[in-house]
């Protein structure tokens, strides 16, 4: 069974961390090839386990050490049935993928686990397309039924919650929380922006978080916000305001480059972890609702490591 399902500990204000971007982190620092930007067919080799074992244990250390909590987050982006058919995966193989998956981190929670810093699992769900724009659009039910598989799976095994991260317009975050909803297991919602504050489809952030809370009578347990850089998405927040509340996690690229830029970039851009450490802190400061923190592209225990010593 699951531990927190029915009460996610990250919910009630403490601080919480969460990893870096773990693609960039495997494919710049560790040397492997992941095409179409998938981490899970590492579970396929007992050097991959290792290395996504490694991976998540840099991150735990750094929570023990500060007695925070964390949210583990499954290398499961790309989990799902048109990219596992890209890398010739059934979805009967995806379900294997998607369970080695969960077991992998309820046996780092094991090892990891203290009073002092709870640990959360979380099943990552990826957009159905691309991650920075948005190349075709499915309704909120076409959305649910496309999701609904892995979600059910997830529901099936030890995990806490689902996180679907880097969404890029409403209807498929609407679409995944009510087939979380039907499942019984919480849902998280993280969007990504654009450089002008908007998501990739042209959408308000305000507007996509208050769409999929109308839809979904205020489904998701939380909103996070991934994959732009904290000068790119600041403008688009409001202090006091209702809508801005409901958003508690932030996983920041450590670039200032565009979507676009960072497509075409062949060198990993790691910006400056310190100066990452100390918007964060400023965005807590002006945002006390955001107590879930990690990275994306570009992030590794580096900079969440300066993001857990300037936000403790």
């Amino acid at each position: 069974m699951s531990i927190y399902r029915e009460q996610l500990p990250q919910s009630r204000g403490t601080l919480f961390l969460t990893d870096g971007g773990i693609e960039t982190t495997l494919i710049f620092h560790n040397g492997f090839d992941l095409p179409f930007f998938a981490a899970y067919p590492l579970l396929d080799s007992a050097p991959g386990r290792t290395a996504l074992r490694e991976y998540y244990e840099s991150y735990l250390a750094i929570a023990v050490h500060g007695h925070q909590g964390f949210v583990l987050e499954s290398p499961t982006w790309r989990a799902n049935r048109d990219w596992g058919a890209e890398l010739g995966h059934s979805e009967s193989d995806l379900d294997c993928y998607n369970r080695l998956a969960i077991e992998l981190l309820e046996s780092l929670r094991k090892e990891f686990s203290v009073p002092e810093s709870p640990i959360v699992i979380s099943g990552c769900i990826g957009p159905r397309g691309d991650g920075y724009q948005v190349t075709s659009r499915m309704s909120g039910e076409e959305a649910r039924q496309y999701h609904s598989h892995q979600i059910a799976t997830f529901a099936d095994t030890n995990a806490d919650m689902v996180s679907a991260i880097t969404m890029t317009y409403p209807e498929e975050a609407i679409g995944i929380t009510l087939a979380a909803q039907h499942a019984g297991i919480p849902a998280v919602i993280s969007f990504t922006t654009e450089t002008d504050g908007r998501l990739p489809d042209g959408t308000i952030l305000k507007d996509a978080i208050e769409r999929v809370d109308e839809a979904t009578d205020n489904g998701p347990a939380y909103y996070m916000i991934n994959c732009a850089h904290p000068d790119h998405f600041s403008q688009a927040l409001e202090a006091g305001e209702d809508w801005v509340k409901r958003i508690q996690g932030i996983r920041a690229n450590a670039s200032r480059l565009s979507h676009d830029e960072l497509d075409a970039c062949e060198e990993l851009d790691d910006g400056n972890p310190e100066e990452l450490g100390l918007q964060y802190k400023q965005l807590r400061s002006a945002f006390p609702s955001f107590s879930i923190l990690g990275g994306c592209c570009g992030t590794d225990h580096r900079h969440i490591g300066e993001i857990s010593h300037h936000c403790h």
